[in-house]
């Protein structure tokens, strides 16, 4: 909002300083630092309310050290990490690109799921919850709205260089936007895959594929959305490591957000130009700095936990990032921490359920799964489990970051 206005200051009055609105880069510093304000001073006092309101963690007897002196902890701290997220977005943004009304809707849709679900575990005492189907619904549903928003909105092209024009006194590129569904696949040379031809594979022709479309996208953006936010949700497990893991994420997510909005940096590295995709580069700044400030709170030994509110809402937003920035085939690298997370407990329940049926009993391949458990039950520190597990995703990082100029 404050965008318009320093515009409207510029253009009008040209007051010092208003023209530094129309930079990504300052709207990004300026969005860190205000969601840092934010959920440092407002986080403290969301944590005395939700202890005054005895909104604290049920803590489940599973036989790991320091686990009964977490209990009364408060939780549904997410909502620290949604409010330093939206106000400084609303602030900074433009409110009506195309991309920051996707992820805004996003961000309070999941929280609304992950605030039921936390709701229903405290204030009604019910342990498990919102029922796991519910959840799954709220998945689907906001990856049915991402998927149409992709698939109807004629904001959302990618500029595609369609002739470079030569003449003795200049050498340029034609471009054009293209209403496409194409992504990138990394470490390719020519690294765009067109969704479009998977229908072709199936005999539908060009033109009719277009049309048929959402056929295919919508189910991979469902999948995606409900995958990233559930491996989110289960690496919120000890304290610290969600936030730490997340915040790394999406800062390596800004700095593609960065070069796919900038034409000359696009042009440069060779990669597909999103026009207007700049502006989930103060988004992601906004987010990042949400993250870091929740994690003073959050970091060993915690004084709220995210709860469902946080983790469902961190991996909703990941997701969609990806998505819109046309990077989901990197989730599994990039996210591989909640990749982990998400197997370690299929294959236990998996294998579990296998043996009871062949062998009478069932037996398990981890200590205890989530993955960050197992780690406990071998007698590792809470502390030493999550710096290990944030050098793993910086590692996870870079090498998705290289992959802009290695094909």
């Amino acid at each position: 909002m404050l965008y318009y206005l320093f515009e409207y200051l510029n253009e009008h009055y040209h007051i010092p300083g208003s023209g530094l609105y129309k930079y990504i880069t300052f709207r990004s510093l300026a969005a860190v630092f205000t969601s840092l304000f934010i959920s440092l001073i407002i986080g403290k006092k969301i944590i005395h309310i939700l202890r005054r309101k005895q909104l604290g963690e049920t803590v489940r007897e599973l036989g790991l050290s320091g686990q009964k002196e977490k209990e009364g902890t408060p939780t549904m701290g997410g909502i620290i990490i949604i409010l330093a997220t939206l106000i400084p977005v609303l602030l900074f943004c433009k409110p009506d690109n195309i991309y920051i009304i996707i992820l805004v809707v996003s961000t309070v849709w999941m929280g609304i799921i992950g605030f039921l679900d936390d709701f229903l575990k405290i204030h009604k005492k019910n342990k498990d919850g919102l029922k796991g189907r519910f959840k799954i619904l709220g998945q689907i549903g906001l990856g049915i709205f991402v998927g149409v928003m992709l698939y109807t909105s004629n904001d959302i092209v990618i500029k595609e260089k369609i002739e470079r024009v030569k003449n003795i006194e200049l050498v340029k590129d034609v471009y054009s936007n293209e209403k496409s569904f194409k992504t990138t696949i990394p470490f390719l040379k020519n690294n765009e895959f067109d969704y479009g031809k998977v229908l072709n594979w199936f005999g539908v022709d060009e033109k009719d594929s277009k049309d048929l479309m959402w056929i295919i996208l919508i189910p991979v953006v469902i999948t995606i959305v409900t995958a990233v936010s559930n491996g989110a949700n289960l690496t919120d497990g000890i304290d610290g490591l969600a936030a730490g893991s997340s915040a790394i994420v999406v800062v390596t997510l800004a700095l593609f957000a960065y070069v796919s909005g900038n034409i000359m940096m696009a042009n440069y590295l060779n990669i597909m130009y999103i026009p207007n995709s700049e502006e989930t580069v103060i988004f992601s700044a906004a987010f990042t700095g949400a993250l870091i400030g929740f994690l003073w709170y959050n970091a060993y030994p915690a004084q709220v936990f995210m709860g469902d509110t946080g983790s469902l809402t961190i991996g909703g937003i990941i997701a969609v990032l990806a998505i819109v920035l046309r990077k989901e085939l990197l989730i599994p690298v990039l996210c591989g921490i909640f990749l982990v997370e998400n197997l370690s407990v299929m294959m236990q329940v998996a294998y579990f359920k296998y043996t009871k049926t062949k062998c009478g009993e069932g037996r398990r391949i981890f200590l205890m799964a989530p993955l960050h458990h197992h780690f406990q039950k071998l007698g590792y520190h809470e502390s030493k489990i999550v710096t290990r597990f944030w050098i793993i995703g910086i590692i996870l990082a870079i090498f998705c970051i290289i992959t802009l100029k290695i094909r």
